[in-house]
């Protein structure tokens, strides 16, 4: 998933952040870029322990068990994942970019979050090194837009001249998942067509409910519910050559869009489920609660354990119960854009970014790119992405690839954070009936509108 995450710094962990920076950590000023070298440097022979810092999630899992094939060709390097709680992602990593001092060595972002921290000067400028060592033919451009090139022109579209600093880590995407014994084998055409079948299956199945999605105000869960509406109705988060917000989010595609999700989806979710996000909607749909649900891929493991699911006591009778495909189009085909990408801390000893540098070098190869297929990871490179050692890996894989062509971003920009706190606010307040939706929608337009004009010179 995209585990965007609003900013809730505090005046406490600012504090802590100036502390450390005054006591002497990290080097180099803020808003000061450093490049990698293009040849990768002499690698250490003594033990060391590289470090990344994700958020909790079956992924950060799979990622440190893949660091046992990377230790096979490096035995004195050991990998650990260091993970916090989602909400609390963002500012794990930032108030130690703030601080100049950094206790991991490669910080998993999101796409949406590079801005941030090339601005700030945090990780370094890979772009001579990629050229020398990483094969970007075989990556969809989109992918080395969003996970790696700031500043983006156009959001999502990749640029030669663009600088570099970082690559793909994880690609996802939303499936849709429903209950085939239910709803028969053939997925819905449209969008509206989903929600009727839902409804539909509601009410042919007493105590069921027709969706589960993400609804929560934390994070970017109830912000990419929205903008998967948004896109699908045909609408823009903002006109990025004009920075307006305000006037396009909320134009008639917009609105129906959210009319749309607050008085046609919402009635269909679980009562209680409007601070739901990706734990609560693969339970719902484990335990055999709803009829269609959407998730990210890359969390979707669980539903076909029988150790966490009502629908059957070995992983082929849960197949005889769920179905997977992209999701149903309706103006548009967009779907949203997941995943992170891989970056290298400013503020470590160089013969920890050598190391870091030569694990991602390795990360890119076919190889490893399979190895962590097989752990359940998405990975970006064509020529992965379309072997059967992924597309065979889980039942739902060639859901991202066929996927890969309609992903839609969010926006990429060092307000992000702060852009994505009213966004994930103002519609969980339309979802759970706070605020009438057309009222959460003007409001997250004006709100947003005021973050990039006083932003200045975006």
């Amino acid at each position: 998933m995209k585990g965007r995450l609003a900013v809730s710094a505090s005046l406490t962990a600012m504090a802590a952040a100036v502390t450390l920076a005054a006591c002497g950590g990290g080097d180099g000023g803020e808003g000061s870029a450093s490049k990698a070298p293009a040849k990768t440097s002499a690698l250490s022979d003594k033990p060391m322990e590289l470090t990344f810092l994700w958020f909790e999630w079956p992924p950060a899992a799979a990622l440190e068990e893949l660091g046992k094939e990377y230790t096979k060709t490096r035995p004195n390097v050991t990998v650990k994942v260091n993970t916090v709680p989602n909400p609390q992602w963002h500012d794990a990593i930032f108030t130690q970019f703030a601080a100049r001092k950094t206790n991991f060595d490669l910080p998993i972002l999101d796409s949406q979050n590079i801005g941030e921290a090339v601005d700030n000067g945090s990780i370094l400028d890979l772009t001579d090194f990629v050229k020398e060592n990483v094969d970007t033919s075989q990556y969809d451009p989109y992918f080395l837009a969003a996970y790696g090139q700031y500043p983006q022109n156009t959001t999502g579209v990749a640029d030669p001249d663009a600088k570099t600093y970082g690559l793909p880590l994880l690609g996802d995407t939303w499936s849709m998942i429903w209950r085939k014994d239910l709803m028969g084998d053939t997925p819905p055409a449209t969008w509206e067509d989903m929600i009727a079948a839902a409804k539909k299956c509601q009410d042919e199945n007493e105590g069921m409910s027709g969706l589960a999605f993400h609804q929560a105000g934390t994070g970017d869960a109830a912000a990419v519910t929205y903008n998967v509406m948004n896109a699908l109705y045909g609408g823009e988060l903002w006109n990025q050559k004009d920075k307006k917000i305000e006037g396009v989010i909320n134009d008639a595609a917009g609105k129906k869009a959210m009319d749309v999700l607050v008085n046609q989806m919402v009635p269909l979710t679980p009562k209680g489920s409007s601070n739901w996000f990706i734990d609560e909607v693969n339970a719902a749909i484990s335990q055999g609660q709803v009829c269609v649900g959407f998730q990210w891929i890359a969390a979707m493991g669980g539903l076909t354990d029988p150790a966490s699911s009502k629908l059957g006591t070995t992983k082929e009778e849960i197949l005889e119960k769920l179905a997977f495909a992209p999701l149903p189009k309706q103006v548009t085909d967009k779907k949203p854009l997941g995943g992170m990408g891989l970056h290298v801390s400013k503020y470590i000893p160089e013969e920890k970014q050598a190391e870091a540098l030569n694990f991602i070098k390795w990360f890119q190869t076919p190889e490893a790119q399979k190895k962590w297929a097989q752990l359940g990871g998405v990975p970006a490179r064509n020529d992965v992405l379309n072997s059967p050692d992924f597309l065979e890996a889980t039942p739902y894989n060639k859901v991202f690839t066929d996927s890969v062509s309609q992903l839609k971003d969010f926006w990429n920009l060092p307000e992000y954070a702060k852009l994505l706190n009213v966004h994930s606010t103002q519609v969980n307040a339309a979802i759970s009936g706070t605020q009438p939706p057309e009222e959460a929608l003007d409001k997250l337009a004006a709100d947003e509108q005021k973050i990039l004009d006083e932003s200045g010179g975006l």
